[in-house]
């Protein structure tokens, strides 16, 4: 099997390939920004903007992919609500512009988009597990271009014939994750008390919601038995189907480091709308694919937290 891997450069990337070309044996192609590195010592890089639908489209004729996903998003809420134009422009045009290429190559390649969990937005807690036919209903740039990127895929599989799968992943977690995100924050704050950093207190918006965590070796997966076994036209949520709390998370870590750490609340980190509970329904991918996510969460916890306290030692 032959594998494109649009935007491999970031942080579900590198473990994409390792899961698709170590792990399994396919031939993996990846693409990315000039200036950014990808883990791929045994496959071929472009350098391309999925911007540049032309470049796209020479990219995979080269290649020539039987799967291709798609990773190449702006896929921090935060950011999307600075930068909305952005967003919209890398995540919707950007997806038509791989619809596309992959279109005029006569559609024979799969296509697997990535798709989020916000595109659900504010559930209530009877909705939850959130099942794939739940009404998308989201609250932030980011999910927006998210939805429309799965209406998109439904629409060129539908109209155009074309063999595309969408994924919904909810929280996924792992080394190497930006700190911009919940989980590898709360294990950089305490990794760096740990380590002598900072002071022994760490800083947290609502630690009492309820979330899904998963770890990212699980999701990718689950995007490679989607690629192996999704139907196409359909949607798959990728989750642990499990609600954890974030204060779990931070007890946890707190336990984890053996030191006593001060919880201290920051009104910035606190969102206007915050619904108590979200996590999926992981039936339909367990039933059409065989996945499950078997990664206990506090192993992965521990392990971001001891790199994040690798690193924090290092900067002496």
């Amino acid at each position: 099997m032959k594998a494109l891997i649009v935007g491999a450069a970031g942080f579900v990337g590198g473990y994409l390939i390792e899961e698709l070309s170590a792990h399994c044996g396919w031939e993996v192609a990846a693409t990315k920004l000039p200036g950014e590195r990808v883990s791929c010592d045994n496959c071929e890089a472009f350098d391309v903007d999925i911007l540049d639908e032309e470049a796209l489209s020479g990219v995979m004729a080269r290649a020539k992919p039987g799967i291709v996903y798609h990773l190449a998003a702006q896929s921090s809420v935060a950011l999307s609500w600075e930068k909305p134009a952005l967003t919209v422009e890398v995540n919707i045009k950007g997806s038509v512009n791989l619809l596309e290429a992959a279109r005029n190559r006569g559609g024979g390649a799969r296509i697997v988009l990535i798709g989020s969990g916000e595109e659900y937005g504010n559930v209530r807690e009877e909705d939850c597990p959130i099942k794939e036919t739940l009404e998308a209903n989201p609250q932030n740039v980011y999910a927006v271009t998210k939805s429309a990127q799965n209406q998109l895929g439904r629409l060129y599989a539908a109209s155009y014939g074309m063999d595309v799968v969408m994924a919904r992943s909810f929280n996924h977690i792992g080394v190497g994750q930006p700190a911009r995100f919940v989980a590898a924050d709360l294990c950089k704050q305490v990794a760096e008390i740990a380590a002598g950093k900072r002071e022994g207190a760490i800083n947290v918006g609502n630690i009492d919601v309820r979330r899904d965590f998963t770890d990212v070796r699980d999701v990718v997966r689950a995007y490679r038995l989607l690629g192996e076994k999704g139907k196409s036209g359909e949607t798959y949520n990728v989750g642990s189907g499990k609600a954890v709390a974030i204060r779990e998370i931070v007890e946890t870590l707190i336990k984890i480091s053996g030191r006593e750490i001060e919880i201290k609340v920051d009104e910035k980190r606190l969102r206007p709308v915050d619904a108590p509970v979200i996590y999926a329904d992981t039936r339909k991918i367990r039933r059409e694919t065989g996945w499950e996510a078997g990664t206990p969460l506090e192993r992965t916890l521990r392990e971001i937290y001891e790199w994040f306290l690798r690193k924090a030692r290092s900067e002496d």
